[in-house]
């Protein structure tokens, strides 16, 4: 276990990726890999309680993903209602609040409410911030700021004024970007938030993500010396 001396990172982002491929390598459908995913989503909430991380966020579906088969599409929107529907006690219990970022307008009804449900429920919780990027892209989340800027004619912008018309105003800039099953690329996540973010890539594929993969990660960032354009110390 991380040792409470060292840095932790305050924000771990993480892009999960290679359920598909998890799933094909088996031989099965790929809604059977989603579905393993959806536990090494329960595995990394478990060990990042356990560091005392404030914030964890998920891509857990893009603006491009609605270019996948209709059958994969569906099956992952039901994923994320049963989710809803039978974790949020346990995010409760666990001091955890859910929250969800994208543009929800694009989403089915059905998917709306329970987000509305979910993150109502927890939104009295202190601990970690669980957040899952769902129907978002990096790009539309600052187009959509620009628009909401305009809207309230603001003439002129700062860096703190731009932040604050992004989808999670108070959310800190990721720490820790984490990239699951061999891709290093950032696939529109975060296009903003990650300027300084430290990344990880790992050949693991997201359902076989597990305690020691993050425990790495962690690591991994430790060994980094942020220094955000300063001259080395």
């Amino acid at each position: 276990m991380i040792d409470d001396i060292f840095k932790k990172p305050e924000h771990v982002a993480v892009i999960m990726d290679g359920n598909g491929r998890w799933a094909k390598r088996r031989g099965l459908p790929r809604v059977f890999g989603h579905r393993e995913g959806a536990k090494a989503v329960e595995r990394t909430l478990k060990i990042a309680v356990e560091l005392d991380i404030k914030w964890l966020s998920v891509f857990a579906f893009s603006t491009e993903n609605w270019k996948r088969p209709k059958e994969e599409v569906d099956a992952i929107m039901s994923l994320l209602v049963e989710y809803i529907n039978t974790k949020v006690p346990e995010l409760v219990r666990d001091n955890i609040r859910l929250r969800f970022m994208g543009r929800r307008d694009g989403l089915p009804e059905m998917i709306r409410e329970s987000m509305d449900e979910g993150e109502k429920a927890t939104e009295h919780c202190s601990g970690l911030n669980f957040v899952v990027a769902i129907n978002y892209s990096g790009k539309a989340e600052i187009v959509d700021a620009v628009n909401k800027i305009l809207r309230s004619g603001v003439d002129e912008i700062s860096e703190n004024t731009f932040k604050s018309y992004l989808y999670i105003p108070e959310m800190p800039e990721p720490d820790l970007l984490i990239r699951t099953s061999g891709e290093k690329r950032i696939s529109n996540f975060m296009l903003w938030q990650l300027a300084y973010t430290e990344l990880y890539f790992t050949e693991t594929l997201w359902p076989d993500f597990d305690e020691e993969e993050f425990l790495k990660a962690v690591y991994f960032y430790q060994s980094r010396e942020r220094r955000f354009g300063k001259v080395p110390g």
